[in-house]
């Protein structure tokens, strides 16, 4: 099985490579790839691997760009924490996603299926409804509390206490109320998904935020808004654009 790995957070995919030897121990990964462009400039210079394992957003857009610019002909197994490329990832080569973190048993269903569809003549075809279900579990099991180290400490902090999360050179970090920040053995793409999306809402590629940490919001360039956060963030803090429309739902929704 001659593999390609599309992931811009380098844990995660030394994390993926393991697992998949663990699983499948002549299994080739051909490369890693971290962006956009590299990913199409890779294509056009490789032959096409026999499976793929991609993340979503990048470090350079969102990975369904690169197959608008490249005939992807192989399967693909989505690593994502976003329902709102569902229905993206249905229409190009899916067969099955995985949440991050990866856990073992389910990363060895999705290469056990793809042995299976290698061997029919089946098309290659993800649930929808499986994968919204998944990446919206039911209130009871969105992340109540975290475990951090502070020097020699260990403690707990509720959730009801985290106005926002955020990272900085690969490492995220937990800002509480009282503006005490935290690193936490997370990323953002686990958070995104663990995270009750009534009280927070992905406003980049580096911080989630709660709406209660909103002061004050403000109108920017190019249909983004521009939030100060209490506590004051380290960063400017801007949504992006394409993610302004879904933010300012969001705002309003006391459903």
């Amino acid at each position: 099985m001659r593999t390609l790995i599309i992931e811009d957070e380098d844990p995660a995919a030394k994390r993926l490579q393991k697992l998949l030897k663990e699983i499948e121990p002549g299994i080739q990964v051909l490369d890693q790839i971290v962006s956009v462009s590299s990913a199409i400039k890779w294509f056009g210079e490789n032959e096409m691997p026999d499976l793929i394992f991609s993340d979503i957003q990048l470090s350079d857009g969102l990975s369904f760009e690169i197959f608008k610019s490249v005939g992807i002909t192989c399967p693909v197994i989505f690593t994502t924490a976003y329902d709102q490329y569902a229905i993206e990832a249905f229409k190009v080569n899916s067969i099955d996603y995985l949440l991050k973190p990866i856990k073992k048993e389910e990363l060895e269903q999705a290469v056990n299926k793809y042995r299976q569809l290698s061997t029919t003549a089946s098309a290659p075809a993800i649930d929808i409804n499986k994968l919204l279900q998944s990446l919206h579990p039911t209130g009871g099991e969105y992340k109540k509390r975290f475990v951090v180290r502070y020097g020699e400490h260990i403690k707990t902090i509720d959730i009801e206490e985290v106005v926002y999360f955020y990272t900085e050179d690969k490492v995220t970090f937990l800002c509480t109320k009282e503006g005490r920040r935290y690193v936490i053995d997370y990323n953002l793409d686990s958070l995104d998904a663990a995270l009750d999306p009534k009280t927070f809402f992905r406003i980049n590629r580096q911080y989630i935020i709660g709406i209660h940490s909103i002061s004050e919001m403000f109108a920017y360039t190019k249909s983004r808004v521009l939030i100060k956060l209490n506590p004051p963030a380290k960063h400017e803090t801007i949504v992006s654009t394409e993610r302004s429309a879904d933010f300012k739902q969001w705002l309003g929704d006391d459903k």
